[in-house]
C-alpha cells in the first residue's frame, strides 16, 4: 500500500471513529508501529488530525462547532431530525456528547418541555439555548479527548437518577457485540447511563455499523432504539430490525 493510501485509510478511520491508536492501525495496515507514528505526525503537521499520545483524534470531535471539520454533517443532521420523534413533552432525558448529539441539541424544537441531563458541556450550551427546557451539567473531570466529563463522580451521580429516555453517540455498532468503544473511562460513563435509564436510543451514521472496538459497553439488547442515515427498510438493517426498533 502507497503511503497516500495508508494516510486516506488512518484519515478515514479518525472520523469515523474520532479517535486511532497505532497499534490498531499496525495491525490493519501491516506496518510497523513506527511508520504509523510517522504518517500521525505528517497527518498532524498538515493540519488533518490531532496527534496524542499513542494514537491520534479526529478534528471533527475536538472541534465540532466549526461546521468543515464535522465528518459526514449532512447524515449526522438527519439523524438529529429522526431523533426529535423519541423525545416528549414532560420527559426526563439524559445525553451523551459527540457531533451528532450536538446536532441534535441545536433542532430541538422550542415548545417541548424537558429535564435534559448531560455529560457533555458543549451539548449543554446548546441546549442551554431553548428557554422551555431545563438543563443539568452533570459534574466531572472533563475529558479533552472526548470533550465529556468522566470519572467516579459522573456514575455517582448517574446511580443516583432515572431517566424516561437516554440518547447516546456510538463508536461502533454490531449484531454481536452490540455497543463497542476503544476507551475505557467512556465505556465506563456510558454503561452508567445505560444503567439508569428506561429506554436507550444509538444514534449511527451507517459506516458504524457492523463494525466493533477493543470493549465492550453493553449489548444490543440493551437498545431500545437505533436512528441512522439510512431507511428503516435498508437491506443492511434487516439483522438489527429482529432485535431493535430502527427509525
Amino acid at each position: 500500500m502507497l503511503k497516500e493510501e495508508r494516510q486516506a485509510y488512518i484519515i478515514h478511520q479518525i472520523n469515523l471513529h474520532n479517535k486511532v491508536l497505532s497499534s490498531d492501525l499496525s495491525v490493519q495496515l501491516n506496518v510497523s508501529e513506527d511508520t504509523i507514528r510517522r504518517d500521525l505526525n505528517e497527518l498532524a503537521e498538515n493540519g488533518q488530525v490531532l496527534k496524542v499520545y499513542g494514537g491520534a483524534l479526529s478534528k471533527s470531535f475536538q472541534f465540532p462547532f466549526q461546521d468543515g471539520n464535522v465528518y459526514a454533517k449532512e447524515s449526522k443532521k438527519g439523524i438529529a431530525r429522526k431523533t426529535i420523534s423519541l423525545i416528549q413533552n414532560g420527559m426526563t432525558v439524559l445525553v451523551g456528547g459527540g457531533t451528532t448529539v450536538i446536532e441534535l441539541a441545536r433542532i430541538i424544537p422550542e415548545d417541548i418541555q424537558c429535564t435534559f441531563f448531560t455529560i457533555s458541556p458543549l451539548v449543554a450550551l446548546e441546549l442551554a439555548e431553548k428557554e422551555n427546557i431545563e438543563v443539568i451539567l452533570v459534574g466531572g473531570k472533563l475529558s479533552r479527548n472526548t470533550n465529556i466529563v468522566t470519572g467516579a463522580q459522573v456514575i455517582n451521580e448517574l446511580s443516583e437518577i432515572k431517566v424516561d429516555l437516554c440518547i447516546l453517540g456510538t463508536n461502533s455498532l454490531s449484531i454481536d457485540d452490540g455497543i463497542t468503544d476503544s476507551d475505557w473511562e467512556v465505556v465506563q460513563i456510558k454503561r452508567a447511563m445505560i444503567k439508569c435509564s428506561h429506554k436507550v436510543a444509538i444514534l449511527s451514521i451507517a459506516e458504524k455499523l457492523n463494525s466493533n472496538q477493543k470493549m465492550k459497553v453493553a449489548p444490543l439488547r440493551d437498545v431500545s432504539f437505533l436512528v441512522t442515515d439510512l431507511d428503516p427498510a435498508h437491506p443492511s438493517l434487516k439483522e438489527f430490525n429482529k432485535t431493535i426498533k430502527v427509525i
